[in-house]
């Protein structure tokens, strides 16, 4: 049920697959619910993640649903567990942390099945809201915002972080036909996979999926004013001294005010080295 007793009919999606990310969907929570959305906020979460970690999301308010990994075949979970996937296709523009597990990340896949809702936006739960996104129920699916953090030659790329999904289970069954095919290797797992399920994906603005290292490697493109989700790709702000940290201090610092509860306004924030 949705906030006031009404039936929820859209929702706003993460995943938590250990203790790290559950901290982090806190942090998304706390965004979200800041920003006076009506749209119940589902996390999806594996077994592997205690209650005690859990027990935060409860307290605001979030739904909970346990999900496990997908039926795939074997030799589809040999190919993208960690050792062999960063070893087919590792990441060289930044470093992921020790608990990120490819395979976890096709859970999301898992929103498909949530059928009592008309509309879902997944979100990262290494991302914020810094400031009302509900307008993006209206989109069609599958939109999502580009993969621009490095060159704007990147455009044609989407990135998973945030994307807007109309749950079916038809849809999820074609899903894990199209995922499990014979020697198919998602290089980027479900990313790689979702942008090939939907070739014809229709693009969110990249302000509503705004990558941390946009900050340092594109900072023309950055504006607090129209930013509304900030994701931390790679590194994350709840490492203690990640190989970024220092160039990412104000980035960092946002999400650990916003963890904590405390009121930000993204104006009297610092523009990136370079902007006045």
């Amino acid at each position: 049920m949705g906030q006031g007793g009404a039936p929820a009919r859209t929702a706003f999606v993460t995943l938590v697959t250990n203790a790290d990310y559950a901290m982090g969907a806190v942090a998304l929570a706390r965004s979200l619910l800041k920003t006076g959305t009506t749209a119940d906020i589902v996390v999806l979460h594996t077994g592997a993640v205690d209650s005690q970690a859990l027990a935060p999301l409860v307290t605001l308010g979030c739904r909970l649903v346990e999900v496990a990994h997908l039926p795939l075949s074997e030799p589809f979970n040999e190919r993208h567990a960690r050792r062999n996937l960063h070893g087919a296709a590792p990441f060289t523009k930044g470093r992921k942390p020790d608990f990120h597990t490819p395979l976890d990340n096709f859970c999301k896949l898992r929103l498909w099945q949530l059928t009592e809702y008309t509309r879902c936006v997944f979100i990262d739960a290494d991302a914020i809201v810094l400031k009302n996104i509900d307008r993006l129920f209206d989109y069609p699916e599958f939109s999502a915002a580009p993969n621009v953090y490095e060159s704007l030659a990147d455009f044609h790329r989407l990135n998973s972080g945030v994307f807007v999904a109309r749950p079916s289970l038809a849809t999820f069954e074609a899903m894990l036909v199209a995922l499990d095919e014979p020697d198919r290797f998602w290089r980027r797992t479900d990313q790689s996979f979702l942008e090939t399920f939907f070739p014809e994906w229709h693009g969110l603005p990249v302000f509503m999926n705004m990558l941390q290292y946009v900050w340092f490697n594109l900072p023309d493109l950055w504006d607090w004013k129209s930013i509304a989700i900030l994701h931390y790709q790679y590194e994350k702000p709840w490492e203690r001294d990640h190989p970024k940290s220092s160039e990412l201090k104000p980035l960092i610092d946002l999400w650990h005010d916003v963890y904590a509860g405390r009121d930000v306004d993204p104006a009297s924030l610092p523009q990136p080295p370079g902007r006045p």
